[in-house]
């Protein structure tokens, strides 16, 4: 008999953010009524500090799975632990083919997939996003949830995580598809990565914006 796999260590990190993110600082939620219980997702966030996926593991009312670059796996230990918490490597250098079929893996099963468009950490203001998520949402026509989180710029370090004693705050939008199609050109990836940032950016404080500050209009909505 094969007896079920029980996610110990992920359902640990979620009592203890659940624990420690709202004790020692504050951190509020707002929108997460938007986030679909069930089926596949792309989470599309900005990215600030070590301690956004933390942020995210309180905010997000079901598992997710995201990428790490491949540097952090190192040894066999740290591989282990960053596999049974739901991550998996990728090598930012070149296109990971075998990164992304098994990002069309989890989404086949159903999952919720995390992806930090910038591609690395942008404090105080969002970066230029990178097409990986465009890419993937056009192939498979799979909702995405825009999230914008403030305050962990604040955070210097991921060891201060359970006591940042800072105001954090996660606003999750409302999902939104992009046109799925099988012939996908440069400028259409482009366009629908400008889109998904912009719908990042219209969560965020203007002064969070960065280079997607025009992107959003003076009704507060993102330019298609």
């Amino acid at each position: 008999m094969r007896w079920p796999r029980i996610d110990f260590l992920y359902r640990g990190g979620r009592f203890l953010a659940k624990v420690f993110m709202p004790t020692f600082g504050s951190l509020v939620v707002e929108g997460r009524e938007n986030l679909p219980k069930t089926g596949p997702l792309l989470i599309a966030s900005n990215h600030q500090s070590y301690t956004d996926p933390a942020v995210l593991i309180y905010a997000i009312d079901r598992p997710m799975w995201w990428m790490g670059k491949r540097s952090l796996f190192k040894g066999w230990f740290v591989s282990w632990f960053l596999h049974q918490v739901h991550v998996f490597e990728v090598n930012r250098e070149k296109q990971d083919l075998a990164a992304l079929a098994h990002a069309q893996k989890l989404l086949d099963q159903g999952r919720a997939l995390l992806i930090f468009p910038e591609g690395t950490r942008h404090a105080g203001a969002l970066g230029r996003g990178h097409d990986g998520i465009a890419y993937m949402a056009l192939r498979t026509g799979v909702p995405i949830v825009p999230v914008a989180i403030t305050g962990t710029e604040k955070i210097p370090h991921v060891m201060q995580t359970p006591f940042h004693f800072q105001k954090l705050k996660a606003v999750i939008g409302e999902p939104y598809t992009l046109a799925q199609s099988d012939r996908i050109d440069r400028q259409m990836l482009l366009t629908m990565t400008d889109r998904i940032m912009g719908s990042i950016a219209e969560l965020l404080p203007p002064e969070y914006r960065g280079v997607y500050a025009d992107a959003v209009t003076e009704n507060g909505t993102s330019e298609p």
